[in-house]
This record gives C-alpha cells, structure tokens and sequence, in this order.
C-alpha cells in the first residue's frame, strides 16, 4: 500500500511550459484526500514552491475525507530543507558553510563556470548575474545579492552552490571533478546546465527517509518520481521508483517503473494506474 508519493516538479509533475493539468491537479488531490501524503521533492528554494503550491491548492484544500486537517510537507534544495506546511516547523535542515563556498568558488574558477549559491540569511547570492543566474530568479520569482564570494564569513550557513553554465561546459566540469569532491560533498546534476553542491548527508533520498521515519512510514511505503539526477537517491530509496518517460538513462535504470513524460500527464497516469487515488488509506500519520 503506498502512503507517500514523492513528486519532483520541474520536468516531472510541472509540463516544459511549467504548467499542471487539470487531470494531474484532480488526482493529486483526490489522492491526498484518501489519506495519501503528496510531497512535493525539489531542488528549488521554499521560495520556488509558492506557485505550484498554490496551483494544488496544497495551501487552502487542507481537510480529508474524516474532516482532519492534513498536514502537507516540502522537501526543498534537494533535501537539504524538509518542512511542514501546516505548522511551519523544519524537519531536517542539513547546510555547508561559507568557507565551503569559497572552495567551491575557487574551483569554479579553475574550471571556468559560473557559480551562485543559496545563503540561509541572504537567499540567492552571486558574484555577478549570469544567464543562467538569471534563470534561477525567474522560475523562483525570487531577488538576488551581488556578492563576492571571497567575503563571505567561513562560518555563513550556506545551504548549497551551484555551478552553472552551458551544458557542455558543465560536461566538461564533471569530467574535472576528484573523487575527494565526491567524498566531500553531495554532488547532482539537476538540469544540464546546474551542477549542485551540497552537505554530504543531503540529497533527496536522504530528505524523503528523514520525513518518512518521522511519519512512520516506510520505505516499502512510499511511491517516488523523478527525471534527473538530483532524482536518483529518492528513487533508488523508495519502494516503487517511477522515472519519467523524459527522464535520463540514469533515473530510469535506477527505477521500477517508467511512466509517460511530464508533458503527458505521467504523474496522473501512474498514479490512476495504480489506483493511488482511488483507495482511502486507514489514518496512521
């Protein structure tokens, strides 16, 4: 029986036109009205889901079919950012530094990208606006701080660095990267042209097994969707793994299921194909 279905947005539950049908919307909901928990799984800053959230209605539809209030949760920033809708309260919140930034910054140098990152205190920051800088604050609908990253106190709570660029220098940027980085940080591609940092015990499988100890949930339990490889911890994590027919070569060996893409209503097929908005579960959470 699923009891938690984990959705990424951008190429998964959102269309390329950043839209979601009236078909997806109605079997989400139906299905977190049976008691399902919906939680939406995103490399974005909370900031990001505003739109979305509202779409969903995530933020007013909030009673069951017993007339309990539901408790909806987030995980954002690729799992380093898991919270409660409903109280506000923070489940996890799993940071680096700014002396992490720094190294990071210089390595952006030597490898000649772009770089930003998300400051706990600050929000999105960079040395300068870049086209893909740009691109963050627009599907955020969110501001920015110039800053040099050569200031940046050691002790700034840093919630993850991205580097950005054009696919084929970010390509080129992988292959570059040591192993020590790998030991050092989590590392996903989220979109051809962001390459994210984050604190060694964040990712989106992490984040999800977080939220669901806390819920009482187990991994068997929970049915999860993705199409890039910030995706593959959550999908290699829980029980039944969807990749998006879009999805990359990697999420969909990784998967259990593939689903039809994001422009097709995939999320809303899988999920009606498997009846997860048609059974109201008995309420354990």
């Amino acid at each position: 029986m699923i009891r938690l279905v984990a959705i990424d947005i951008d190429g998964t539950l959102l269309t390329d036109e950043k839209s979601i049908s009236n078909n997806t919307k109605k079997t989400l909901l139906n299905a977190r009205k049976n008691g399902v928990k919906i939680v939406l799984t995103t490399g974005r800053p909370f900031e990001g889901l505003t739109d979305t959230l509202n779409i969903l209605e995530f933020n007013t539809n909030n009673k069951d079919v017993d007339g309990v209030t539901i408790q909806d949760y987030v995980v954002c920033f690729n799992g380093a950012l898991v919270k409660n809708l409903y109280t506000n309260d923070i489940i996890t919140d799993i940071t680096l530094q700014g002396n992490h930034l720094q190294e990071i910054y210089q390595l952006s140098q030597q490898l000649g990208t772009n770089i930003h990152a998300f400051s706990a205190t600050q929000g999105l920051i960079a040395p300068k606006i870049s086209k893909y800088t740009q691109l963050e604050m627009d599907i955020n609908n969110i501001s920015i701080q110039l800053v040099d990253f050569q200031n940046i106190y050691a002790s700034e709570k840093i919630v993850k660095v991205m580097l950005i660029d054009e696919p084929h220098i970010i390509d080129s940027a992988v292959r570059n990267l040591s192993d020590q980085l790998y030991d050092k940080y989590t590392i996903v591609r989220s979109t051809p042209y962001f390459l994210e940092f984050l604190n060694k015990e964040a990712n989106k499988g992490l984040g999800l097994k977080m939220l669901a100890e806390y819920l009482g949930i187990f991994p068997g339990e929970i049915m999860s969707f993705g199409d890039a490889g910030n995706d593959l911890h959550m999908i290699k994590y829980a029980g039944l793994g969807v990749a998006m027919d879009n999805a990359t070569d990697e999420i969909k060996a990784a998967a259990q299921f593939v689903a039809d893409s994001n422009n097709n209503d995939g999320v809303a097929k899988t999920l009606q194909q498997f009846s997860i908005d048609r059974i109201k579960l008995l309420r354990k959470c």
